[in-house]
């Protein structure tokens, strides 16, 4: 009995860890000076380009130089 609490226990501490890491990250893009950046939060007043949501910071800011529309000048 005690070993189905402790691993109930464990395992929901487990999902809530995981949970909360699991931050979200978009690409927007300025529409004044033109600049692309990464951002944590749901953007309500600038553009999203690129593929939407990232999982990782990383992987949003290697998504930055291959989007088109960030690499122009």
């Amino acid at each position: 009995m005690k070993k189905l609490i402790v691993c109930s226990a464990l395992a929901a501490f487990a999902l809530s860890t995981q949970a909360a890491s699991a931050a979200e990250f978009y690409i927007v893009r300025d529409t004044t000076t033109k600049k692309c950046t990464v951002v944590d939060t749901k953007p309500t007043t600038t553009t999203v380009v690129g593929d939407g949501v990232y999982k990782t910071k990383v992987e949003a800011e290697t998504a930055i130089k291959t989007t088109k529309i960030c690499t122009e000048r």
